[in-house]
């Protein structure tokens, strides 16, 4: 069986036209590749991988986190043990850059992009965010609140440039009914309350970015995280909060797209989306 539910391909193009990109909170790095992530990588014939969640410092990313045939690139937090994210990538990077410029997600690690030259009418960024949780209190949520604020100035930012993202990550928010199986029970839970529900309606629907999945996945019940309570993952109790929210130039080139379950690497599944470039 291919470890991929379709491969490049089955899309009946020149596999060299397309830009396979994955997402994936790997909930600690090392317990990821102690179950296998970095062989299913190698199958994969993913381009650009974003990972959340890394809990790694740069003196534990040792050499059999870095595989040969990736340029890999990580952020990692100020606390050990804590957050961070990395990119590896199979394409030349020609820049990477960590941070968003506050506090609260770069002492975290919580955003790293690198820019390629796809051969496109411009530079193309493709990054990886850890969106903080707001799901242990008050405090938790209002940080997160506050990211949320900073962030979407940035994101404004970015549209009045024109510039061309792919940003993948772990949001910790729910979108719409579809994305969750527990809708009405999860009302007043973090990562799915009313304002930041709102808070993506806003950047889709008035900032003009795209959450691709959903471009060519229109059917519910497909998630990309589950609780390791009450056998969640095995009766797809889920959550779909991790997303590719890209500028809108990546529309049309979105060609497929799904949620890799075939092997466990985390509570998080990883999202694969193919985009035409050529």
């Amino acid at each position: 069986m291919p470890y991929l539910h379709r491969t490049k391909s089955h899309h009946n193009v020149n596999s060299d036209k397309l830009l396979r990109v994955v997402s994936i909170n790997v909930n600690g790095l090392r317990a990821a590749e102690k179950k296998g992530l970095f062989d299913w990588l190698a199958q994969s014939e993913a381009d650009v991988v974003c990972m959340q969640e890394t809990r790694i410092t740069h003196e534990q990313w040792t050499d059999k986190f870095k595989p040969d045939g990736w340029y890999a690139h990580l952020f990692s937090a100020e606390r050990a043990g804590y957050a961070g994210t990395a990119i590896y990538s199979r394409l030349p990077i020609s820049s990477v850059s960590r941070g968003l410029g506050f506090e609260l997600a770069d002492s975290q690690g919580r955003f790293i992009t690198a820019e390629f030259d796809l051969g496109l009418d411009k530079p193309v960024f493709i990054s990886s965010l850890y969106l903080p949780s707001g799901s242990s209190g008050d405090d938790a949520q209002a940080r997160k609140d506050l990211f949320l604020d900073k962030y979407k100035a940035i994101l404004q930012s970015w549209r009045n440039e024109d510039k061309s993202v792919i940003i993948c990550g772990d949001y910790n928010i729910v979108h719409k009914r579809i994305d969750i199986k527990n809708w009405s029970g999860n009302q007043k839970a973090s990562g799915c309350l009313p304002h930041e529900r709102a808070w993506l309606d806003h950047i889709y629907d008035e900032l003009g970015y795209v959450d691709t999945f959903r471009i060519v996945r229109k059917e519910s019940d497909v998630y990309s995280w589950w609780s390791n309570r009450g056998q969640a993952r095995a009766k797809n109790v889920g959550w779909r909060i991790d997303y590719q929210a890209c500028s809108p130039d990546w529309a049309e080139r979105t060609v497929g797209a799904w949620v890799y379950k075939d092997t466990w690497f985390s509570d998080h599944a990883p999202v694969v989306i193919d985009y035409m470039i050529g």
